[in-house]
């Protein structure tokens, strides 16, 4: 069975996958990285695994996960199932390569666009050839109502809610509205934008605020919470 480590911004997704099918899935803080690795180790019978980190891992760490389980790290040296026309691969996110990687594997000769939305929105490109073209990178949710409250004196602090009014009334209403129909119409636009340009475009919407988006967008679109995970597995069947 693979162990796929996902490490993100705020929290960690470790899963188990029997060849393409997910087993298990749990979500955690950082500082239980070691544990839970040991906890499926414990449960699963893991014959290799793959990390990939947009946070930073030390080395100590990543020598304890290797002894515990024989581990691809993914990089920008990691082969994957795609072509890469990223101006600047190095510097690409490991989360947007999974992304693509599970795009070439699973929308195999359409023209994709993938949508993660968690602590920052990124939209990622692929064409009907296997082409990574690139994409764009926004404040995620979270971050738009920290900004808020960060760069005034009197802005408060909001946390997400699951509707919010257009026309906000009160203070903390002009900010749900701000932040969560901003980040509407700007999905939309880049959906529209991208539909004008490329026929039959799949859309794929994942990450930690899925559900909260999928509920709102009237496009027609694939919504899986899983996808980036999906796509690590996939990079590392391809290395197999």
């Amino acid at each position: 069975m693979n162990l796929i480590i996902d490490v993100g911004n705020t929290r960690i997704k470790a899963a188990v996958f029997e060849n393409d099918r997910l087993v298990e899935l749990v979500v955690f803080n950082h500082d239980e990285l070691l544990n839970e690795v040991e906890r499926i180790r414990q449960r699963f019978n893991i014959t290799r695994g793959i990390i990939s980190s947009v946070a930073a891992l030390s080395e100590s760490m990543l020598r304890k996960l290797q002894e515990k389980c024989s581990l691809l790290i993914l990089n920008s040296e990691t082969r994957i199932p795609f072509n890469n026309k990223y101006g600047t691969p190095k510097t690409l996110g490991v989360d947007r390569i999974a992304a693509m990687a599970n795009a070439a594997v699973a929308f195999k000769g359409k023209n994709v666009l993938v949508i993660d939305a968690g602590t920052c929105i990124t939209y990622d490109f692929m064409n009907s050839n296997g082409d990574y073209i690139g994409g764009a990178i926004s404040p995620g949710i979270e971050m738009r109502y920290k900004a808020l409250h960060h760069f005034t004196s009197k802005l408060p602090l909001l946390s997400q809610i699951e509707a919010a009014k257009e026309i906000g009334n009160t203070t903390e209403g002009s900010i749900h509205s701000g932040v969560i129909h901003a980040i509407l119409h700007e999905v939309k636009g880049f959906i529209s934008s991208y539909e004008n340009k490329n026929k039959d475009l799949t859309i794929v919407l994942t990450g930690g605020d899925t559900n909260f988006l999928a509920k709102q967008l009237k496009s027609s679109i694939f919504a899986n919470p899983n996808f980036v995970l999906e796509g690590l597995n996939a990079i590392l069947i391809y290395n197999k």
